[in-house]
């Protein structure tokens, strides 16, 4: 029988409670790609909601139309006239659609109107890391990076690319 009075029953009786919290939490709300469809159900066979957007079948022919950062400004959600841009790796996405996320004053304004892709590779918000030089990044960071511009590829227009990147991120 287990005795109470050791030091370290205490610490070990509430890692053992708190297994089921997170079986639970895994269950429901792992996504092991953020590429693959939820298919998860509930126990009544809906599906369960997400708040990862599904790949979309409807987008237009990629355009190559050129900016250069400086341009790229223009499109930061601060003009309602104007679409939305998201730069990655020099590739340019119109993110209008999702203003909830992209726009001014929301979660991800950071990197609207720039090409941010060191922070993105770098799952960082700070303003300093928004930057298009990603020259620096790990090997893990990049594969991040690489990841956020396949789904971006799959769930926004191209409508352009950067023709002035610095020049450690040009050819790449």
């Amino acid at each position: 029988m287990l005795s109470y009075s050791s030091e370290y029953s205490i610490p070990i009786y509430a890692f053992l409670l708190s297994l089921p919290l997170a079986f639970i939490y895994y269950r429901h709300f792992y996504r092991p790609s953020v590429d693959q469809p939820v298919n998860h159900r509930s126990s009544d066979d809906k599906p369960l909601k997400t708040i990862m957007q599904a790949p979309r079948d409807d987008l237009a022919p990629p355009k190559d139309d050129p900016f250069t950062l400086e341009q790229l400004k223009q499109y930061d959600g601060s003009d309602p006239a104007k679409p939305i841009y998201v730069a990655i790796k020099g590739t340019v996405f119109d993110v209008s659609h999702k203003f909830d996320v992209y726009g001014l004053g929301k979660s991800y304004n950071i990197f609207a109107g720039k090409d941010g892709s060191k922070g993105l590779g770098m799952s960082s918000l700070k303003p300093e890391d928004a930057i298009a030089d990603y020259s620096g990044l790990d090997e893990s960071d990049t594969k991040v990076l690489d990841d956020w511009h396949g789904f971006f590829s799959k769930r926004y227009n191209i409508v352009g690319k950067v023709i002035d990147l610095p020049a450690a991120v040009a050819n790449l």
